[in-house]
């Protein structure tokens, strides 16, 4: 068995002396592990960081083998991403959620969005909407997706600026208002045709509550799981830059 594919390296464990098993998700074979010999050297240590792209060749005997990659670099991220706090968490929560999807089962538009994420992660406010929107998309990819395009109640699409916390649909102002206490917030980054232009902190606070909750729920504590400590840790690094540019030093 051998294929070749580009993948984005998501984690590394030594195995041995001088070899490692490295998980990529890969952009047609899925999330796939593989034996990568001397790949704790320090000749490929710098490509197999996590954030990564890499072009790799699979081979194993069988199909149900863990198999060994050979592997080149594409894109070579880790160094910058990982010379920032929230480009360190924030690299190590995207790997965790994207273990998330079953092994060796191709989610080629997942694969694009996490490339596309990285690419742009420099600027933490631009990182923590790509991350929102992962965390989206990975809530449809599991089969949890959130309805945000019509209000759950009257099936308008205009005005749309609150989710509710119970069906994950979008409800209107007019129709939400007598609930508004107990209804989530719909930063307008999310609602159908919005941007980032113009974005505030308060938007992107809410929009981690929003995708915080329904992962919670649907995808991790059905496996006996909670929230990853880089996510907590990509947020606090959020809210510390938040009260940075709110308070400049003197």
């Amino acid at each position: 068995m051998e294929w070749t594919d580009e993948g984005i390296v998501l984690g590394v464990r030594r195995h041995g002396e001088s070899s490692a098993i490295v998980e990529l998700l890969t952009r047609q074979h899925g999330r796939h592990l593989g034996l990568v010999r001397g790949g704790a050297s320090s000749r490929l240590r710098p490509l197999l960081q996590p954030g990564n792209s890499v072009s790799a060749v699979w081979r194993a005997r069988l199909d149900e083998h863990l198999g060994t990659y050979a592997i080149e670099g594409l894109k070579l991220r880790a160094a910058t991403l990982l010379g920032s706090s929230h480009g360190v968490y924030g690299v190590t929560h995207l790997a965790s959620i994207a273990r998330l999807l079953p092994e060796r089962d191709p989610h080629e538009d997942i694969f694009a969005q996490l490339e596309h994420s990285l690419d742009d992660f420099d600027d933490i406010g631009s990182a923590a909407v790509h991350v929102i929107h992962f965390e989206l998309a990975m809530l449809a990819e599991l089969g949890f997706g959130l309805a945000l395009e019509n209000c759950a109640v009257t099936g308008e699409t205009a005005d749309l600026i609150y989710v509710s916390p119970k069906s994950g649909g979008a409800v209107s102002r007019g129709a939400g208002e007598p609930w508004r206490d107990r209804l989530l917030r719909l930063p307008p980054f999310l609602r159908h045709g919005g941007t980032a232009s113009e974005l505030t902190d308060d938007d992107l606070q809410d929009g981690f509550r929003l995708t915080g909750l329904f992962l919670l729920r649907h995808v991790l504590e059905p496996r006996g799981q909670v929230h990853s400590d880089a996510r907590a840790g990509f947020i606090n690094a959020l809210t510390r830059q938040q009260a940075k540019a709110a308070f400049p030093a003197p």
